[in-house]
């Protein structure tokens, strides 16, 4: 294979991966009381951002009534 071929067939298969595909994930149905039991547990624990900070939120909106759909979530504003 000569290295222009070779340089062609690269560019075009980087093209291919860079393409951005929405991804889905689960949105909160109630953002009202998501952020309540958010704001409950940025109080509760001394380290926010963490596996069982998150857990014991979506315990907890859950336990509240709060339900998940599938979706991309808002679009961010540039």
């Amino acid at each position: 294979m000569s290295g222009g071929l070779y340089n062609l067939i690269m560019v075009a298969r980087r093209k291919k991966s860079r393409r951005k595909v929405a991804r889905k994930r689960p949105v909160p149905t109630n953002p009202s009381l998501y952020a309540r039991v958010k704001a409950e547990a940025k109080r509760k624990f001394k380290v926010y951002p963490s596996a069982y900070a998150n857990g014991w939120l979506v315990k907890t909106y859950k336990a509240r009534g709060g339900r998940y759909r599938m979706g991309t979530g808002r679009k961010r504003r540039k």
